[in-house]
């Protein structure tokens, strides 16, 4: 079983993962665990401005710290696992490497925030919900 755990660097995420690694536990194989982080985009005048070394470099310390956590509940299970850092739209990001790294499960916390449509369950666990067929284990 591979499944893929949106991070997002909030106790919400932490507890997504923290359901991954209990779910890994029931299973009569580990499962292969991937961390997905996704940072937002700087609007287009302020990356110009910035530069691309500068933008990547800011792109890295949200990763690391979105990340952090995350890396340290693993290492205190024992556990590995791959990461995938990447920059755009959260939801689109999650949905597309789900869709195309054949995972069997999308494990994410839900904020519960955002506009009316996503008043329930949250816009980026929405916006998932729309663009993937992967199965999606929302934790809240």
């Amino acid at each position: 079983m591979r499944i893929l755990v949106a991070i997002d660097g909030s106790h919400y995420g932490d507890a997504a993962l923290a359901h991954a690694l209990e779910l890994n536990g029931r299973l009569s194989q580990p499962a292969d665990i991937t961390l997905i982080h996704v940072a937002l985009s700087a609007p287009p005048r302020a990356a110009s401005a910035v530069g691309g070394e500068i933008l990547q470099s800011y792109y890295q310390q949200e990763h690391d710290a979105a990340l952090a956590k995350a890396r340290e509940t693993l290492r205190a299970a024992r556990r590995e696992a791959t990461e995938i850092t990447c920059v755009g739209s959260p939801g689109r990001q999650i949905a597309e490497h789900a869709n195309e790294g054949a995972f069997d499960l999308v494990v994410m916390g839900s904020h519960g925030h955002g506009a009316l449509t996503g008043l329930l369950l949250g816009s980026t666990v929405s916006a998932v919900l729309s663009l993937t067929k992967v199965p999606l284990l929302i934790v809240r």
